[in-house]
């Protein structure tokens, strides 16, 4: 059985001389992954991309990776060489890059140390002088566990608190395996970080790779990857340190995490996901494919558009960033086929989503 968010899908994406589409990283032998991405925006135009880069082989989220990084000085058109962000300093990995310009203009730059399948932690680097040198790494999540903090996930609030959503466990890929979000804050521009007081649960696996946006009337909306071929959401009254029960949204979408963003022009929110989901016979429900995108102009409740940012069905799509410059969406993403991942650009102009 196929679900979809309409009625219908029309598998074409209308061409569009203004989207600028390229390549940062190709997969090889050496490096067949390349994924869990983001991009922040330096002060002279300069694109900085980071990225989990696998090496050595293997593709798995227990392989070998480090942080790899990209530059464009020409709005993602071309890129230049890459270059080690931060060497592999985990027993397995580093992998999943979120970029924050916060309020005193310094950039925070966030990733996961994986060393067992019971220990992966987050920290956070910053830097005052537009990337060209880090601090040393500050651990934010101390407790014993596996915390999972996406690519593109931390946010800053209108207050100034920082908020870094995570999802945690015992141990990863284990027989009972159950997840649940949890909220990591700092109030004084990520200098010193605390647990929220709260988790949300899901059934099956749990509350898997969750998001979170300031909405409008001052709550806080989280979105869930589930089992359940849906999203589910809560709802935060107190800047994210508690929740309401996580129950099902609008969305329909596979076992993928999914980003939402604010649109400058008139507050609408955009979200970026895979619109089907099979719930029967497949794993993870379905396959994540194609890659959509939909606008919403009442804080989440009813979508009005989606459109198709990819339709190579051969392909799948996911762990997307999605960063807003001027008029234009900045889409930093991985397109997999069998176990070789390419990271992929698209500069989108706000309209496009519109038509």
């Amino acid at each position: 059985m196929l679900a979809l968010i309409f009625g219908g899908l029309a598998f074409t994406v209308k061409a569009a001389e203004s989207v600028i589409d390229s390549v940062i990283a190709y997969p090889s032998a050496e490096h067949p992954r390349n994924s869990e991405g983001d991009l922040v925006v330096l002060k002279d135009g300069t694109f900085l991309v980071g990225w989990t880069d696998f090496y050595g082989g293997a593709p798995s989220d227990f392989a070998q990776a480090r942080i790899s990084g990209a530059r464009s000085t020409d709005g993602g058109r071309t890129w230049g060489d890459h270059f080690t962000l931060v060497e592999n300093t985990g027993g397995m990995n580093i992998m999943s890059v979120s970029f924050l310009r916060i309020q005193t203009g310094e950039i925070l730059f966030f990733y996961c140390v994986k060393n067992t399948k019971t220990d992966l932690k987050l920290y956070v680097r910053r830097s005052a002088d537009e990337a060209r040198t880090w601090s040393e790494p500050l651990r934010i999540t101390p407790e014993t566990g596996y915390h999972v903090m996406n690519n593109a996930r931390a946010v800053q609030l209108k207050d100034g608190r920082i908020i870094c959503p995570v999802a945690w466990t015992e141990e990863a890929i284990r027989k009972g395996e159950v997840y649940r979000s949890v909220m990591y804050f700092s109030d004084d521009n990520g200098h010193a970080w605390q647990r929220g007081k709260g988790e949300t649960f899901c059934g099956q696996r749990g509350a898997m790779e969750p998001g979170v946006i300031e909405l409008k009337d001052g709550r806080f909306l989280e979105i869930i990857r589930t089992q359940f071929g849906m999203i589910w959401h809560a709802y935060s009254s107190d800047r994210g340190d508690t929740w309401t029960e996580a129950r099902p949204w609008t969305v329909v979408t596979p076992e993928a995490p999914s980003t939402l963003a604010r649109l400058p022009d008139n507050g609408d929110l955009l979200l970026v996901y895979n619109p089907i989901a099979q719930m029967s016979g497949v794993s993870h429900s379905g396959r994540r494919t194609p890659m959509g995108a939909a606008i919403s102009n009442d804080e989440g409740n009813t979508w009005l558009k989606m459109k198709l940012v990819e339709n190579d069905l051969t392909q799948t799509y996911a762990y997307f960033s999605v960063r807003i410059h001027g008029e234009r969406v900045l889409l930093v993403y991985h397109s997999a086929l069998h176990d070789r991942s390419t990271l992929k650009f698209k500069s989108i102009p706000i309209a496009w989503f519109r038509e």
